[in-house]
């Protein structure tokens, strides 16, 4: 192993961890080279220091934005102690070589991530410098150690106080590491610009449709920087291998960045069942409780308190509910949980579990329980993205809203108002419900879902087949449009009473003639909701 120069580099806005890092490496005879507050934290703790413009004999300029760009700083991280012609070029030029950068970067995401920041602030957090380093001691890392995780600290103190350097299967691991840093760096700023320069009216990026240039319009080019949290133990199947990654920006109130605080070890198919549980949740204000099986909902009710909802939801398709994924929309209580605990679940998530719940859910020690904290006051911003053969789609997230209790009447009986409730009900579980889908539902519980079928005629049969109380004046919602009467005629058939759907049909007025024939109350919403 090559012993690296005993000259570091060292320039962080995070300063985690950065000043017992400094004294490990001052301890083993490094100099420290450093900048601004970064030397001035170093220097309070006692550490010695040199300031990187005593180094190379140019002060800051341009009130700080320049500071770090000088030959004595890049020639010394650049330099290749292998290549005769680099060594001579050092000695003539006085340029020390730096064996260690230690560099992290303005914060732009987070200053990004703020609602209405000024573009000036923005811009003050694109940091030049600080890529410019990191990329010259990335590119050298035949000769150079980078690091720009704070959680790397240790290790490379440990490494090069135990053998003098760092082994070139560390300088690799940290030289992708560095280059991964400074790309999901500039993707941000590319994104956020971009985003901020359209909204403005600017014009669109050079080769991009004219579409680009318009608020919310798909990139001309869509890259995706997302971080691995964990391995899974397989993917969809057993012969297929799986990992969860996470979105940059991903906070509370999302599956992804859940705690999980009890059970086995996540699934894939856990994970997408999971996400179809609580994105359901997320849709009501009132105590509810969701069941899923297959990335589909089997039961969903809202009550006065979440052990109500839960027995209810579970009485809308209790075979289904056996080994399915569980979401509540509140914290979980005692009382929540040992009704949850009445039965075989595979996992169980919410945005908190109380203390008192915690003893009542470990008693099932195979039940995976998460914790999403509070949910997200806005919609996700994100788009939805699905992979095809050699590309992907990409769309919005499904934020759309029909106000069913105001919707259009299309029949000669306008539904009662007990009947509006159980529309509304109704139609937010029929938006997570996979196409074709249709939803019977009273009050507020759904009484049989259909789901995924061909034909919409054979949704609506499933549905009915698979209720476990009357179905008799029950409501109906579609996801979409009826393309023919029989799926009207089976409704009617088994005692339901009224309908929302989206219409635009061109049999819509044979549609609608149908339910006035069997007295049904019909609600047009015009917004259709497939989810395939």
């Amino acid at each position: 192993m090559t012993p690296l120069p005993r000259r570091a580099l060292i320039s962080v806005y995070d300063k985690t961890g950065v000043v017992e890092l400094a004294r490990r490496l001052a301890g083993i005879g490094f100099q420290i080279l450093s900048t601004g507050g970064t030397a001035e934290a170093l220097r309070r703790d006692g550490i010695e220091v040199t300031d990187v413009s005593r180094h190379t004999g140019q002060p800051e300029i341009l009130g700080g934005r320049v500071k770090t760009l000088h030959p004595r700083i890049h020639g010394g991280l650049l330099g290749d102690p292998s290549e005769p012609a680099h060594r001579a070029d050092m000695e003539r030029t006085g340029i020390d070589p730096i064996g260690l950068a230690v560099v992290n970067l303005y914060p732009f995401r987070s200053v990004a991530a703020k609602a209405n920041a000024p573009l000036a602030d923005l811009i003050e957090m694109i940091d030049i410098g600080g890529p410019a380093m990191i990329r010259s001691a990335a590119k050298n890392h035949a000769a150079v150690g980078v690091v720009v995780d704070p959680a790397d600290y240790g290790v490379v103190a440990e490494e090069i106080a135990r053998t003098g350097g760092l082994a070139e299967a560390t300088r690799r691991r940290l030289a992708a590491k560095a280059f991964a840093h400074t790309a999901a760096y500039d993707a941000d700023i590319r994104d956020t610009l971009q985003r901020r320069f359209a909204a403005a009216g600017g014009p669109a990026a050079p080769g991009a449709a004219t579409a680009g240039a318009e608020p919310g319009a798909f990139p001309a080019t869509l890259r995706l920087e997302f971080e691995r949290k964990q391995a899974l133990r397989y993917g969809e199947n057993p012969h297929q291998r799986g990992a969860l990654y996470v979105a940059p920006g991903a906070g509370d109130g999302t599956v992804a960045r859940a705690r999980q605080i009890q059970g086995k070890e996540l699934s894939y198919n856990n994970l997408l069942d999971l996400d179809a549980a609580w994105r359901l949740a997320r849709e009501f204000s009132a105590p509810a409780a969701i069941l899923v099986k297959h990335n589909n909902p089997c039961g969903a009710a809202c009550a006065p308190d979440l052990a109500a909802a839960f027995e209810t939801a579970r009485r809308c398709d209790p075979v289904s509910a056996f080994g399915g994924i569980l979401a509540f929309n509140r914290e979980v209580d005692a009382a929540a949980a040992a009704a949850a605990t009445g039965i075989f679940l595979e996992c169980l998530i919410a945005p908190s579990v109380a203390a008192a719940a915690r003893p009542i859910l470990a008693a099932k020690a195979g039940l995976r329980v998460l914790e999403t904290g509070p949910f997200p006051a806005a919609a996700d911003a994100a788009f939805d993205v699905r992979s095809i053969s050699g590309g992907l789609l990409a769309q919005d997230g499904d934020t759309g809203e029909a106000d069913v209790l105001h919707c259009r009447v299309v029949t000669r009986r306008a539904p009662t108002v007990e009947e509006r409730g159980a529309l509304a009900f109704a139609w937010r579980v029929a938006k997570h419900v996979k196409s074709n889908a249709i939803v019977l539902a009273r009050d507020e519980h759904t009484v049989g879902i259909g789901a995924g079928q061909m034909s919409r005629v054979d949704s609506v049969r499933l549905a009915i087949t698979k209720a476990q109380e009357p179905v008799r004046g029950t409501a109906l919602a579609s996801d979409a449009f009826f393309p023919f009467r029989d799926g009207l005629d089976e409704a009617a058939r088994a005692g339901v009473t009224a309908v929302v759907q989206p219409g635009g049909s061109v049999r819509d007025e044979e549609i609608v003639a149908a339910a006035d024939e069997h007295g049904m109350a019909m609600l047009v919403t015009g917004m259709r909701h497939f989810r395939h």
